[in-house]
């Protein structure tokens, strides 16, 4: 095939050959249960070049590294799975619509199916191959349209009334008009009722993060009522098919909740709906339209594709519900976002800025490819949402806490730690109820798996430079000490660059409760630990005048908890030494509880330099 291009890729979706005139599309739903293949629908004409060539960027490149590492048949089309053409148009683009057709692929592929087909979905849309929803390309309004959905003996939505977070107990199905399984399974009306929402699905089944939020729910909540709305005949779908059905899944949770409502002492503030990836839209749905005010909607990464910057009534709001809290771990991936951006709740919690998770690194996904699991790998940044949440009702004597702020840049600079006026709240399950007319935009830091607790740290300090210098950043790091035990060496991550005469904010977090700090070593670490902080080295030593030493001057250290609130004052141990150079280090010792004593006074600059 040559080099492949974003602009060859998409000729390459988009074409054809003669030898595939035999074949014809297979939907998902047929493939998986054996029906005949339906019709296609039909196709809508190519986007722009440079739209379409803005969604294949950052994709290409991925497949043609599978096609290099011979993960991918050089006919174009994994092994056994039919090429995808319809007979009104030839286009086609066999890497979406028959990965999806098969289910599964075989051989080496198996366990690469979801990364590929859900890139696929972007740049099918991209080549022109698949039918944006409605008419202007977003979520249709009316009803059920896709063409391809196969109707099975049983119902498309189904309520599944959990009894035990095991996989191997089926549980109880509710049915509208039907009062002998409420009986049956001893549905509690007086006491909370969860209703979880899984999201799009390729493999049609359920996903093991399920039984495990089923589980977890059931041990906090003992006396809940926990249901499982399995819509995965309307989810195995076309991406955009199945966006599509988001609207009928939450017609069908509204009618079962406005006829739980006709029951005696079932109140509609007691119910909460947990919704994951598409399930966070399902679950906006059904506050919109149910009788009443649902009490809480929790959005478990929602669904970005198709659905950022649309009409409130076409996705998840804080009108959806008396209270909606949304945590959004999957923004960014490879320049293109799976989980929604845009704040969609009354608070939004973006943990590690909303983007790349501990643990989900671009390493651990190209680590991944060649041993074959690639599909945890992928799932792990869009799934991290259930799990903090998980997390939140298993290890409720460890809860995490986000803080308010503008955005991700001012919460790495450490500014933002502040509880006053409800500018933290616990995430997960422990979050409080919070009703502003302004949307809470929040941002914490956690560790890579459970509990995902850490301590966050704000440090103020206040660097002197007593000689002319350019632009400086040295590679600080700190090590603290505390009563309970010490930490590593932490990072002083500079956004943008060091103010000199001026007071600087770094945030710090440890994984471990360092009990009350009594000490913090600084060090300027000379030896360049990586490519990019030997560029930084390099530049800043060319940013110095040749006659000048790369020397600063610290005196004190503030820091503040952002978990106990607490503010204390380190100052440095000897104040006849307070500079620092590469390859140094300054020890500062706890001198005050609080930032400034009541009769202390600020010595201007001016006059500080004359006494040194």
């Amino acid at each position: 095939m040559g080099q492949m291009t974003p602009h060859t890729l998409k000729n390459y979706l988009a074409g054809s050959s003669g030898s595939d005139s035999g074949k014809s599309w297979l939907p998902g739903r047929a493939a998986r249960v054996g029906a005949d293949p339906v019709e296609a629908p039909s196709l809508s004409p190519p986007l722009p070049e440079a739209q379409s060539s803005q969604i294949l960027t950052p994709t290409f490149t991925y497949l043609q590294r599978a096609k290099a590492t011979a993960l991918w048949p050089r006919d174009g089309c994994p092994r056994g799975v039919l090429p995808a053409r319809t007979a009104r148009n030839p286009e086609r683009c066999c890497l979406l619509q028959s990965c999806l057709a098969k289910g599964v692929w075989r051989g080496r592929m198996r366990s690469s199916v979801p990364l590929l087909c859900l890139w696929s979905v972007y740049c099918c849309f991209a080549a022109g191959s698949l039918t944006p929803p409605g008419p202007e390309g977003r979520l249709q309004d009316e009803g059920l349209k896709s063409s391809h959905i196969q109707v099975s003996a049983k119902p498309p939505v189904r309520f599944n009334l959990r009894t035990s977070g095991d996989s191997d107990h089926e549980g109880c199905y509710l049915s509208l008009g039907h009062n002998q399984p409420l009986e049956d399974c001893g549905f509690n009306m007086t006491a909370k009722t969860f209703f979880i929402i899984h999201g799009w699905t390729m493999s049609g089944m359920f996903e093991n993060w399920l039984y495990k939020l089923v589980s977890a729910l059931q041990t906090r909540e003992k006396e809940a009522n926990v249901v499982v709305v399995d819509w995965l005949p309307l989810a195995h779908q076309l991406y955009t098919d199945a966006v599509n059905n988001t609207k009928v899944v939450g017609h069908s949770v509204a009618k079962m909740l406005d006829w739980l409502q006709e029951k005696d002492d079932f109140s509609l503030g007691n119910v909460h709906l947990i919704g994951y990836s598409l399930g966070a839209h399902v679950a906006g749905y059904a506050g919109n339209f149910v009788k009443g005010t649902v009490g809480r909607i929790t959005g478990l990464d929602p669904a970005g594709p198709l659905f950022e910057g649309v009409d409130i009534h076409k996705r998840l709001s804080p009108d959806d519900a008396d209270f909606v809290d949304v945590l959004h771990t999957y923004t960014r991936s490879f320049g293109l976002s799976i989980g929604i951006q845009m704040p969609v709740g009354h608070i939004d919690i973006y943990p590690n800025g909303g983007d790349f998770q501990p643990g989900c690194g671009l390493n651990d996904v190209l680590g991944s490819i060649a041993y074959g699991t690639i599909t945890e790998v992928v799932k792990c940044e869009h799934e991290r949402a259930v799990h903090l949440f998980v997390d939140s009702l298993v290890n409720q004597d460890k809860p995490s806490f986000a803080f308010q702020c503008t955005d991700s840049n001012r919460f790495k600079k450490g500014i933002c730690l502040s509880c006053r006026k409800n500018r933290c709240n616990s995430i997960g399950y422990n979050a409080k109820k919070t009703r502003s007319k302004r949307n809470s935009k929040m941002y914490l830091k956690t560790r890579a798996g459970m509990p995902f607790r850490v301590y966050h740290y704000q440090m103020k300090i206040h660097i002197f430079s007593y000689k002319t210098m350019g632009e400086i950043e040295p590679n600080f790091y700190v090590t603290l000490y505390g009563t309970s035990t010490d930490s590593q060496l932490l990072p002083l991550e500079i956004v943008e660059q060091i103010g000199l005469n001026a007071t600087n904010t770094f945030l710090v977090y440890t994984e471990e409760d360092l009990g009350d700090l009594l000490k913090i070593k600084l060090t300027w670490e000379g030896t360049a630990q990586s490519w990019y902080n030997l560029w930084k080295e390099l530049r800043s030593y060319l940013s110095y005048s040749r006659s000048s030493e790369r020397e600063l001057n610290i005196r004190r250290i503030r820091v503040k908890s952002g978990e106990t609130q607490r503010r204390l004052t380190f100052c440095v141990q000897d104040f006849e030494n307070t500079s620092i150079s590469p390859g140094r280090e300054l020890w500062f010792h706890k001198c005050r509880d609080g930032w400034r004593m009541k009769n202390e006074t600020r010595v201007p600059y001016s006059l500080a330099t004359d006494l040194l």
